[in-house]
Formats: structure tokens, sequence, C-alpha cells
């Protein structure tokens, strides 16, 4: 877990690696085609498991050699167990929730990594102003995973593997049991006007989790979950179990009521890696614990090795970020011993201590950079 509460509140834009096109091309020599699930048997009375219903709509609309667009209509509630749709599709495909699906709540149902899953698919839009309910209350307990190496794994809401030019926009996901949506091996994908919701206290629920993919646009969207907001981890600019992340932009965002703002962390003991060319750009930070931070000497459980991450930070750019730090120190650039930080610049920082003990403070340690323009509070680099 990291952050007790995450917010965003308009999240403009996410890139990793590389600039977005368009979404998706249909193919306009067959007209789009609906695929019912009522129309397969689903019943959206919540009281059974539709996954057959579902997979019979896809597989007849990625036959189709046109626009397939599998609907589940409004005003149901669907119960989906664990189920993942499979390309590669004749024509290019719509998945268009109008309803709510429910995720199961027994545990001998929801051991597994995914819950609703996308693999091999291009050009693929899943939209429809519905609701993906994960039915989290049912499994947090079960996360044990910081104290217990033999812990069981829990879904992610919605997994896309290897899924290339394509649209995500206009739902809400819920009380995921773990991650809300999480993107692997993905190319030219578009998140945008999504809304994802889970507790303060739920552990693991990052909103978007990416990783080992590029060209990612994350757009005009609300995240409130347990955990990271948006993570990143190996391999976010070329597929490599110990691929760099490059290119990160993350702006125009503000930031509620957080744990952390904007922050960079690595591992300590870790393997040799990057993280570069990453921009912080125009944020607001009302009520933040920690609006600016780095940490390189990251562990969350108890049972931590001894040594310096091997991760070299280099190229990073915290520009025009203002607001209120719920902690005494605003601004905290924790580095690698044995690689520090370089090229790290802070440009236009405004960051206001909303306690009683003083003001705010910086603090750099193992930090190559510079600053410009304002700097509250100064003194870091």
């Amino acid at each position: 877990m990291g952050a007790a509460v995450v917010v965003v509140v308009m999240l403009i834009s996410v890139n990793v690696s590389g600039h977005l096109g368009s979404a998706a091309t249909i193919n306009s020599g067959f007209p789009a085609r609906i695929f019912n699930v009522m129309s397969y048997g689903a019943s959206n009375d919540g009281s059974r498991d539709n996954r057959k219903a579902f997979l019979m709509a896809w597989n007849d609309a990625c036959a189709y050699p046109g626009r397939g667009r599998v609907v589940i209509p409004a005003g149901g509630r669907f119960a989906l167990g664990s189920v993942t749709f499979e390309g590669r599709c004749n024509g290019t495909m719509s998945f268009i929730i109008h309803g709510t699906l429910i995720a199961p709540t027994d545990p001998n149902l929801f051991f597994t990594n995914t819950w609703i899953g996308f693999r091999y698919v291009d050009a693929l839009i899943i939209k429809g102003g519905g609701f993906l309910d994960g039915q989290g209350h049912a499994a947090w307990n079960y996360n044990d995973c910081n104290t217990n190496s033999n812990c069981h794994a829990l879904p992610a809401t919605l997994r896309l593997d290897f899924v290339r030019n394509s649209w995500i926009h206009h739902l809400r996901s819920i009380n995921s049991k773990n991650t809300h949506f999480s993107l692997f091996a993905c190319d030219n994908v578009k998140i945008s006007n999504v809304r994802l919701d889970a507790p303060a206290h739920s552990p693991n629920t990052d909103g978007i989790h990416i990783g080992s993919s590029s060209n990612i646009k994350i757009l005009n969207s609300a995240i409130r979950t347990g955990d990271d907001c948006v993570s990143m981890v190996s391999g976010t600019h070329a597929i490599d179990i110990e691929g760099d992340v490059s290119g990160i932009s993350v702006r125009n965002t503000t930031f509620v009521g957080t744990d952390n703002g904007v922050r960079i962390k690595t591992w300590a003991p870790s393997l040799q890696s990057s993280a570069s060319n990453i921009t912080f750009q125009d944020i607001n930070m009302i009520d933040v614990t920690n609006p600016i931070i780095i940490d390189q000497d990251y562990c969350p459980s108890s049972h931590c090795l001894e040594g310096e991450s091997a991760v070299q930070i280099e190229d990073v750019l915290f520009k025009n970020i203002h607001g209120t730090s719920r902690s005494k120190v605003a601004v905290k650039l924790q580095c690698s011993g044995a690689r520090p930080c370089k090229n790290v610049k802070l440009v236009n920082i405004a960051l206001a201590y909303n306690g009683r003990r003083g003001h705010a403070m910086a603090l750099c340690v193992n930090v190559l950079g510079s600053s410009f323009g304002t700097q509250i509070p100064g003194g870091c680099l």
C-alpha cells in the first residue's frame, strides 16, 4: 500500500513513451452490428454467472468482419465471473457497458489475477457509462501479501494484455479487489472520462497500473482509491523484464487529500535500471501529505533487505506545482547513495505547510540538480 486516499481530478495526460494517434480505425466496408448479451441468454437480476452468454456474444462479434458491438444493456445487474475476451478479431470491436457488472464474492471464485480481461485485441473500444462493481469488500481481508509470501492473487477489475490502438472511456469502476485497470504490453491506448473509486482503507487498489507498454494517455478522469492513482513499472519504454521507464508526463492535475502527490519510488535494494525524462507540470496540491517526493529507499514490508537502489533517476522536471502540504516536509527528494539522482529541476514551486509548526521545509539527499523561479519551500537544490 502507498497512499491512504488517492484523489485525482482531471488527470490530463500521462504519456508513456511516444504520442497517441487515433484510438481505432473502423472498417467502413461493413455496417456496425449489435450483439446484445440478452440475446445469448444473459440474466440481469444479479443472480447467475453470465460468462457463457458474454463469451458467446463476444465470439460472434469478433468473427464479424465489420464493427462488432457487444452490448450490455442498461437497467440491470449482471453477475460475471472471471472471464477473458480474446482476439484476433476479423473487424474492430466495441464492448459497450450500459448496465452494472458484478464480480463474485465467493472466495472460491475470485482468487485469480483477472476479473474482466481483454487479450490480443486491436482497435477495441470499451465504453457505455456503466459500472464495474468489483465487490472488493469480500476480498480485502485476504490481502496480506506484505506479511505472507504465499498470499493469494486478487483480481484486477479490468486487465488489458497485448491490446493496441484502443480507447476506454465513460466507465465507472468501484470497489476493486485489487488494481482497477491493469495494462501490460499495450500500445496506443487512451483512457478518458473514467471514475475509479475504492475506500481509503482498501489495500493495493491502484487506479491504473501500467507495465511494458507505450503510448498511453489518461485524460479527464477522477481516481479515488486506497493506493496509487497511476503506477508505472519496468518496461514502460520497451518490453523487457528489467526495462527502463522513460518519457512520462503528468500535467494539469489536482491532488486532493492524498498521502502522496507526484512521486517516484524505487525499491532498495534493486536491480539496475533507469527512470528518465519525467515531467510533472501545472499541478495543484490540496492538503497533500507528500506533495513532491522521490523515495529510493522504498520497502513497505517489515522484512526489508539492506542495500541501495540501483535505479538511475535522471532528467526530472517539477514545474508550476503549488498548493498546501499536510506535512512539514513538502519537498522530499531522497535519492540513492549508489546512484544519485541527476539533472533534477525545481521550477516555480509554491507549497505552504497546512499546519501550526511553522513553514514548509524541503529535504534533498543525493540529488544533483537546480532550481529556478519561486521556491517555497527553498534551500533544497
